[in-house]
């Protein structure tokens, strides 16, 4: 049986969000299910401080907009805040 490779399914996810957010000081991509499409996702960037808690996931699911859209996220849970 082949051993599941957690970071051929996340690397693409975290890839998107490092484009997205270059001033993160924390970014984190984790399968939950190993069945690669369900995520959680935790950022931590400046560039989401003042934002609401709505407005700083709207700018996740931007970054993620197409893997979001082709279903190979059929599930997300986003954490975010801003850095000081």
């Amino acid at each position: 049986m082949a051993r599941y490779d957690r970071r051929v399914s996340t690397e693409p996810l975290r890839d998107l969000l490092a484009g997205a957010f270059p001033d993160a000081t924390e970014l984190e991509v984790i399968d939950r299910t190993g069945g690669g499409d369900h995520f959680q996702v935790v950022v931590t960037a400046a560039s989401l401080s003042g934002l609401s808690l709505v407005e700083q996931h709207r700018r996740v699911y931007e970054a993620l907009s197409v893997p979001l859209a082709d279903g190979t996220i059929h599930e997300l849970r986003i954490k975010t805040k801003g850095a000081a």
